[in-house]
Formats: structure tokens, C-alpha cells, sequence
């Protein structure tokens, strides 16, 4: 259903939440935003956004999901990143892998519990008041492993995903889905390379395809495009390819992706690198 997020204040604490409302038309969408309550309480992890309470309104013939979370003052990465455009200048290197890094604890903290994002971007990744990027909306969570065994079970999967997963942040797999195939967590590994993009070169690599009416499907059919003047290391756009590997096959795990990153850089101190 269609949701909007108010600030609000506890009367006994005094503190500020965001108040998520979600109208709910049907049985589905009732479904859909206690699903979305549910998947915060089986995240327990600093990268990921908690859920303080949630409750469904009954409201004549109309209902409303209502979920508190805590507010978040830092904003959104999607606003650091445009800040920096504005000023005409790269996200620095050790930035990016920093953020990175927080990023993909929230995704292996998802993924190890069987679950897959489907809706990575930079305006749902908030950075919080300690600077740790923390992963939120999770409307479009879903198992991980998802069997396609019929061309009326892919049509279903590609509306599914047409609907819940942004276009330009979307796997090429999910575009044009298989009657015979299995979709899995690494379309979530092909957003975190879009993601990755953005932060190093100020835009996602489809956002501008999106924006001209041209299409993103055929557009992520053809290997990721490095901008010649990068200024940014071999190892790390040898990273960004492999996360953004049009065959899915070839892309990593999350947890070879860390590795990578912890190759690159150390772990920023009191961050989670692994999910127990």
C-alpha cells in the first residue's frame, strides 16, 4: 500500500520517531506491511533499522499499518552523495569503503537469516549519528531463494519485482525472468554495485537511461561502464564489476564481498563484520 512517514514525540520520552503509515486497500497489503514488522523483528543487527512498536488501525472500511521507528538525523547517503555533487567533488575513497562496509554488514545480517533486501538504494540507507549506515524499508523483503519453474511463475516474479524493486537499482534477472530458474540473493549484491557506483561517481550507472525514457532493461543487459577520468583505485573498480556481473552466477556472495573489502580496508572499529 501507499505510506508517508511523519516526525513525531513520545509523550513519555520526549523523543522523536518516525511514524511509518501504510494504507492498507486489501488483505494483501495488510499482509505485505506485517510482513514488513515482522522482517525488523528478526533483525537484530546495528546496520539495520529497529522497529520500535507497530500496530494495525482499523479505521471504518479503511485500514492503516502504523510502525515507529527511531528518527534518524543524519539523513539519507542518497543526501551526502548529492551534497557532494553540489560541490563539485569525489566521495573519498576510504569514505566509500567506510560506508560500504556498514552497508554490507546490514545485507549479510539479511541474507544469513535466508532473506533477501529486493530494494538496495541510496535513499534507504540512513547514516546515523555515530556515521553508521543503517539499511531501512524493509517492504520488499523476501525469502532469498525463489524457484521459478513455469512461465506463469516468471511473469509473476517479474510483475512482483516491477512493482517493489526500484528500476534503476533492479538485477537484470529480475527484468526478464526465466520460466526455468532460480532467483536468489544476489540481485541485492547487483544493487550494492549500484549503490557503489553512486557513491563514487555521484549518480546510479541506470539513473540517467531512467531519467532520458530509454530502457534500463536492455541497458543492464551490457557490462557496467567505468568512466575514464575514475580517480578511484584498480581494486576497487575491480570490485564494482564484479558485484555489477550481468550473470548472477559470477557475481560474489556478501560474504566474499566483505572479504574483499576487509583486503582493502580494515574494519572501522566498532562495526559487525560477522552475523552469529
Amino acid at each position: 500500500g501507499f505510506s508517508c512517514v511523519d516526525l513525531v514525540e513520545g509523550l513519555r520520552d520526549g523523543r522523536l520517531y518516525a511514524l511509518k503509515r501504510i494504507a492498507c486497500h486489501d488483505a494483501e497489503d495488510r499482509q505485505a506491511a506485517l510482513r514488513e514488522a515482522e522482517m525488523h523483528g528478526l533483525l537484530r543487527h546495528p546496520n539495520v533499522l529497529r522497529l520500535e512498536a507497530h500496530c494495525l488501525l482499523e479505521k471504518g472500511a479503511k485500514h492503516e499499518a502504523w510502525l515507529l521507528l527511531p528518527y534518524v538525523q543524519g539523513g539519507t547517503l542518497w543526501g551526502e552523495v548529492e551534497a557532494l555533487r553540489e560541490k563539485g567533488v569525489s566521495m573519498p575513497e576510504q569514505r566509500v569503503l567506510c560506508i560500504l562496509h556498514g552497508i554490507c554488514c546490514g545485507l549479510q545480517a539479511i541474507h544469513s537469516k535466508g532473506y533477501a533486501h529486493r530494494d538496495l538504494k541510496p535513499t534507504n540507507v540512513l547514516l546515523d549519528e555515530d556515521d553508521r549506515p543503517v539499511l531501512m524499508d524493509l517492504g520488499s523483503m523476501n525469502r532469498a531463494r525463489i524457484e521459478v519453474n513455469s512461465s506463469r511463475e516468471a511473469m509473476a516474479v517479474q510483475d512482483w519485482a516491477a512493482q517493489r524493486c526500484t528500476i534503476s537499482y533492479r538485477a537484470p534477472e529480475l527484468f526478464t525472468v526465466p520460466s526455468q530458474c532460480v532467483i536468489d540473493e544476489r540481485t541485492d549484491i547487483w544493487s550494492l554495485g549500484c549503490v557503489l557506483y553512486c557513491m563514487m561517481f555521484g549518480e546510479g550507472p541506470y539513473d540517467m537511461v531512467f531519467q532520458k525514457g530509454d530502457s534500463v532493461a536492455l541497458a543492464v543487459q551490457n557490462p557496467i561502464a567505468v568512466p575514464p577520468s575514475s580517480r578511484y583505485s584498480a581494486a576497487l573498480h575491480r570490485l564494482l564489476c564484479s558485484m555489477m556481473a550481468v550473470n548472477p552466477q559470477e557475481r560474489p556472495s556478501i560474504d566474499e564481498v566483505l572479504q574483499q573489502l576487509e583486503e582493502l580496508q580494515p574494519a572501522p572499529a566498532g562495526q559487525v563484520t560477522t552475523c552469529i
